[in-house]
């Protein structure tokens, strides 16, 4: 195998077990969060309905009027605070966080504190 596919195996395995020890309900929903190069998305998952109750990433035209860039931890914080706005005006305070199988550590730890500075508790 070489080394890319093994390096999605991986993440994908990594994404599994955290998916089954995660669960969002409709009081507290679980706060998704991917990345890519480029980008990053957050979405608060209703998973005994499943759907999604909000969502933003780097590509909203919202967060493209502020003029930063997806691909950088100044973005993704916005971002957090974004999906952190439009969760509490849903009347979501309490979510439960899921880091998507990858490590609490820059861009994704941004989100987070982005997410808690607009008021969701985790």
């Amino acid at each position: 195998m070489d080394k890319s596919k093994k390096k999605t195996a991986d993440l994908q395995r990594r994404q599994r077990r955290v998916r089954g020890k995660i669960s969002g309900t409709a009081d507290r929903p679980r706060l998704r969060v991917t990345r890519s190069n480029a980008h990053i998305y957050a979405q608060v998952i209703d998973d005994t309905e499943g759907r999604t109750l909000c969502q933003c990433s780097s590509l909203d035209p919202e967060f493209k009027a502020s003029g930063k860039n997806g691909s950088n931890i100044e973005g993704a914080t916005l971002v957090g605070e974004l999906v952190g706005q439009r969760a509490s005006a849903l009347g979501i305070t309490t979510v439960v966080f899921d880091r998507g199988g990858r490590i609490y550590h820059g861009r994704v730890k941004a989100v987070a504190e982005g997410a808690r500075s607009a008021g969701l508790k985790f």
